[in-house]
């Protein structure tokens, strides 16, 4: 590890705990990653008796997923959802939902009951997205208009700064009154978590690696650049952020 930042920022009048760490290389990047999120998940159930957790997609956390399945947790107050989801069946091979049961759910005693995919079967995308964010109201407990806290989001980043599925320049960034809207990549529709409902969270982690993200964090740590072009600038949580890189990432990066 050659460089471990820890600084409060100012948001919106409330002061965000934000951690950036740069490890050796990616697998020293899912052992810490795996150390925080197990520090997260054993602090949420001690606070309030279980805790949710909103898993990414990509190869980044796949080890990490599967690092957690050889842990001994107690599964039953652990509630799994997902930041994002392409519009496939979770037999797809590009499903974060099977990717993330392969690696992990599917390993260990976890209650089917808590665990919350994304719709990817309905009518239409847009349909799926209205479905899911009722279903997220429902679990908490929230109206129309409310915002969630979930415990850990989990987020990578894209060669174009994009996270979850909010992509540069599309209408997903401007959602700001939704808990869930369509996505869009080249096209293609996927399901994503807003902006909003992320940064409502008490703890987001950012997974990056390799050199080919030098250029998005670059921007996404400048001091100014435009969130619709880098959306990965949008997410500044009311709770802890913390960017964990390794060194292929973070070697030019600045604070």
């Amino acid at each position: 590890m050659n460089l471990v930042v820890g600084s409060e920022v100012l948001v919106a009048g409330k002061w965000m705990k934000k951690f950036v760490e740069v490890l050796a290389d990616k697998t020293a990047l899912i052992a810490r990653s795996l150390e925080v999120v197990l520090t997260q998940i054993q602090g949420a159930i001690q606070e309030q008796g279980w805790c949710t957790i909103a898993l990414a997609g990509g190869g980044t956390p796949k080890p990490l997923y599967e690092a957690l399945a050889s842990q001994e947790l107690p599964w039953d107050k652990i509630h799994i959802f997902w930041g994002d989801e392409r519009y496939v069946s979770p037999e797809h091979p590009d499903s974060n939902q099977g990717m993330a049961r392969k690696a992990w759910l599917d390993q260990v005693a976890f209650p089917a009951a808590n665990i919350h995919p994304m719709p990817t079967d309905g009518t239409t995308p847009a349909a799926d997205a209205q479905k899911h964010g009722a279903q997220l109201q429902e679990f908490f407990g929230i109206q129309g208009g409310e915002f969630p806290s979930f415990d850990i989001i989990l987020l990578g980043i894209g060669d174009d700064a994009h996270t979850a599925s909010l992509f540069p320049h599309t209408e997903a960034l401007q959602v700001v009154d939704q808990l869930v809207t369509v996505g869009n990549k080249d096209g293609q529709p996927r399901i994503t978590f807003t902006a909003p409902l992320i940064n409502q969270a008490r703890c987001v982690i950012f997974l990056v690696a390799g050199a080919n993200k030098q250029p998005a964090l670059a921007q996404i740590f400048a001091p100014e650049a435009d969130p619709l072009t880098y959306p990965a600038r949008l997410i500044q949580p009311q709770g802890e952020l913390w960017w964990l890189l390794d060194q292929s990432a973070g070697q030019q990066l600045k604070t």
